[in-house]
C-alpha cells in the first residue's frame, strides 16, 4: 500500500468500544444491506460497486448480506437524491456516489436534492485520472490536433463529468469537440465508439483499462490529455494544467474535475447515526486490507488506493466553497 494510502487509511476510523460494537452487531445481524449505483451495468462505477457489494459485508458487525442495486437515471443524480431523501437513515442504504455530483450542487445544476456537504462519506477505492480519447481512425492523437479538427464526442446522459470535461477543454484548451449526448450509459457508450457512431470520449483512464482492456492493448484509442493524478503507463501525455494556464482558467478547472479526488465514492445518508456511520468506514478499511478483496481488484484491472472519508468531506467542502464567479463560470458546462 501506498505511504499516502495508508495515512488515508490510518484517519478513517476509530474503533468504536466493546459495548457499542455489540450493539451495532445486533443491528445488522439478518438485516440486508442495499448498495445502490446510479448508473447502468458496464462502467467502472457498477464494477465498483459490485465488487464492494460482494466483500463489505463479511466486514460488517453482525455480517449483513449486501445486495446491489441499479437506481438509473440522470447520471447518477436520481439515486443520489433518493440516498439523501428516501432511503432509510438506519445503515442499511449505502451508495456510490457520481463524482461529478458535488460540481453539479456547485454551479447550480437543477434536479440536485441533496447537499453533498452533508452525505456522510464512507471512503473511496482510489481517486481516479480522467481522459479525453479519440478513436484510432480519428487522425486525431494529440490535443494541439483536436484545437484544429472537430471530434464528435459522446456523452452520457446530459450532465456529468463526460459533457464537462469536453465542453470545458473547448471553452478553455479550445478544443473542437462536438458533443452527442444521451447515452444511457458507459457501455452504450463504448459500444458508440466501437460503431463509430462517435469518434471520442471522456473517461477515466482506470475505468478504460478495466471495461475496455482490449482498447488499450491493440492501441485503439489515443490518450490526448488527463487531469488528476498522472499514471505511469501514460508518461508523455499533457495534463490540463499544461495546456490550461491562465490562474483564474485554473479555478475553474478544480471545480470541473473535484471529481479526481474523489474516484467512485461511496456514502450512507445525513440521518444515519454516527456509530453506524464508524462502523461503516471501519468495515470499508478492513474490506480494502482482505487478500480477496484485493485479488479480485487485481483481476479486474482496479487500482487499490484508499481516499479517506475526511479527504472526501474536504474535497467536496473545497468545491461548494468555492467563489461565485468561478461557479458561475463552470456553470456553463452543465447546461
Amino acid at each position: 500500500m501506498k505511504a499516502s494510502s495508508a495515512l488515508a487509511v490510518g484517519l478513517l476510523v476509530a474503533v468504536p468500544g466493546s459495548g457499542q460494537a455489540d450493539a451495532i452487531s445486533d443491528f445488522y445481524k439478518g438485516r440486508t444491506v442495499t448498495a445502490l449505483v446510479g448508473v447502468s451495468a458496464g462502467g467502472e462505477y457498477d464494477l465498483k460497486l459490485r465488487l464492494v457489494a460482494r466483500h463489505i459485508g463479511k466486514h460488517i458487525p453482525g455480517r449483513p448480506t449486501v445486495i446491489p442495486q441499479n437506481m438509473t437515471g440522470a447520471t447518477g443524480m436520481v439515486m443520489a437524491n433518493f440516498l439523501f431523501n428516501v432511503a432509510p437513515q438506519d445503515g442499511t442504504y449505502i451508495g456510490v456516489i457520481q463524482n461529478g455530483l458535488p460540481t453539479s450542487q456547485a454551479v447550480g445544476v437543477e434536479g440536485v436534492k441533496f447537499d453533498a456537504t452533508r452525505f456522510q462519506w464512507i471512503g473511496s477505492v482510489a481517486p481516479t485520472t480522467e481522459t479525453m480519447v479519440t478513436w484510432k481512425t480519428t487522425g486525431v492523437t494529440t490535443i494541439e490536433q483536436a484545437r484544429q479538427k472537430e471530434v464528435i464526442v459522446g456523452a452520457v446522459g446530459s450532465s456529468g463529468i463526460t459533457l464537462s470535461f469536453p465542453v470545458m477543454l473547448n471553452d478553455l484548451a479550445g478544443t473542437k469537440f462536438k458533443m452527442v449526448l444521451g447515452y444511457t450509459g458507459s457501455g452504450a457508450l463504448d459500444l458508440a465508439m466501437e460503431r463509430g457512431e462517435v469518434s471520442g470520449r471522456a473517461g477515466s483512464w482506470s475505468s478504460l483499462k478495466a471495461s475496455k482492456p482490449n482498447w488499450v492493448a491493440n492501441k485503439d484509442i489515443n490518450v490526448l490529455v488527463h487531469s488528476g493524478p498522472k499514471p505511469a503507463d501514460l508518461p508523455n501525455v499533457p495534463s490540463t494544467e499544461d495546456v490550461i494556464s491562465s490562474p483564474d482558467d485554473r479555478q475553474v478547472l478544480d471545480i470541473v474535475t473535484v471529481g479526481d479526488t474523489l474516484g467512485h465514492p461511496f456514502a450512507t445518508g445525513p440521518g444515519v447515526p454516527a456509530d453506524r456511520v464508524t462502523a461503516l468506514r471501519k468495515a470499508f478499511v478492513d474490506m480494502l486490507g482482505d487478500p480477496e478483496f484485493r485479488k479480485e481488484a487485481a483481476a479486474s484491472n482496479l487500482e487499490v488506493d484508499p481516499v479517506s472519508a475526511e479527504a472526501l468531506s474536504g474535497a467536496v467542502n473545497r468545491a461548494l466553497g468555492a467563489s461565485a464567479a468561478s461557479k458561475q463560470r463552470a456553470r456553463k458546462y452543465f447546461q
